[in-house]
């Protein structure tokens, strides 16, 4: 059933990354985010019940953009893993779904019923198990992300001075702002089957939502009097660092030395900002992008996988 207003805060204890410390910033940010929404707001928080008491919980946390995030129910109990074999009367087997998997398909069946177009989660490479579980739930592997970290004080050497300009990028109009985002993600390696699924205005709201000071530290890059790409930075004040959100040229201004010469300039930018390391995330097959920033002293810290249920064919409008 959806969870009752009075045992919210319950409920969300239910979840698996309010006990996982590498997952309980982002949870809280997400709760954080919700403090003045109205209850129709927490309509995507199911539980299963057992004796009055909460058993498990499940969240499709609602994005702009009618997008959604999926928050999992705790795993390892014997409440919530695989399902349990019992011996009926008849004297045949038969296999009774736990409370983890009907909330699985409470939550694909309401994703489907709002007409999301996206509901996703990450999973560490190591979650075999949880991602074969999802997967029998109708959700799908859309990309596998490595997200690497590396010393702002760390610059790549240049054969020739490349000096590069920036322009906020909110001083671009929104349609020019897509524009570019289109160019910079044409023949791109990075998230291509996530690119097939959602529209470029959907990917810049994407953006949006990750950075709530959007765009103060977002750039349209300049080059020889030409707009050629983007940099769009984020601080990340629970973890000391900055992340690199994205970083892209135009295909005409690709292979001439100018992705070093961008690389250099998003770690001057943190280092400014007093951060002594960057992070960002990577398409474990975009082996141009991943040698850059190796070649930078970037070093990969945890692998992960992004897998979604995806809804409706409808797409949504850009942040205004």
């Amino acid at each position: 059933m959806r969870c009752p207003p009075d045992r919210r805060r319950e409920a969300l204890l239910k979840l698996a990354a309010a006990h996982d410390p590498a997952q309980q910033a982002a949870l809280s940010a997400a709760i954080k985010a919700m403090y003045h929404q109205s209850d129709e707001h927490w309509d995507g928080l199911w539980v299963t019940f057992e004796a009055g008491e909460i058993t498990a919980a499940i969240w499709v946390q609602l994005l702009p953009m009618n997008m959604a995030q999926l928050w999992l129910p705790i795993a390892g109990s014997p409440n919530t893993g695989g399902p349990n074999t019992v011996l009926p009367k008849s004297g045949l087997p038969k296999v009774v779904e736990t409370p983890a998997q009907l909330l699985l398909d409470k939550a694909r069946q309401w994703v489907k019923t709002q007409n999301i177009r996206l509901c996703h989660l990450e999973l560490s490479s190591e979650a075999s198990e949880t991602e074969g579980l999802l997967v029998k739930h109708g959700m799908q592997r859309l990309v596998c992300l490595e997200y690497l970290i590396g010393s702002t004080h760390r610059r790549l050497a240049m054969n020739e001075a490349m000096p590069l300009s920036l322009q906020p990028f909110g001083d671009l109009s929104q349609t020019e702002q897509l524009s570019l985002l289109a160019a910079v993600g044409q023949d791109s390696l990075d998230s291509r089957p996530l690119r097939e699924v959602l529209s470029i205005k959907e990917l810049l709201a994407g953006f949006y939502h990750q950075d709530p000071q959007a765009p103060q530290h977002w750039y349209a890059v300049g080059y020889q009097n030409a707009v050629v790409g983007v940099l769009l930075l984020a601080p990340r004040p629970a973890s000391g660092r900055w992340e690199l959100m994205l970083m892209g040229l135009k295909p005409p201004w690709r292979g001439k030395g100018l992705g070093r010469s961008l690389l250099n300039k998003a770690l001057e930018l943190t280092q400014q900002a007093g951060a002594q390391e960057m992070a960002l995330g990577v398409d474990d097959v975009n082996f141009p992008a991943k040698r850059l920033y190796l070649q930078a002293g970037f070093i990969r810290y945890t692998q992960q996988r992004l897998l979604a249920w995806k809804g409706g064919d409808e797409r949504g409008e850009a942040p205004k």
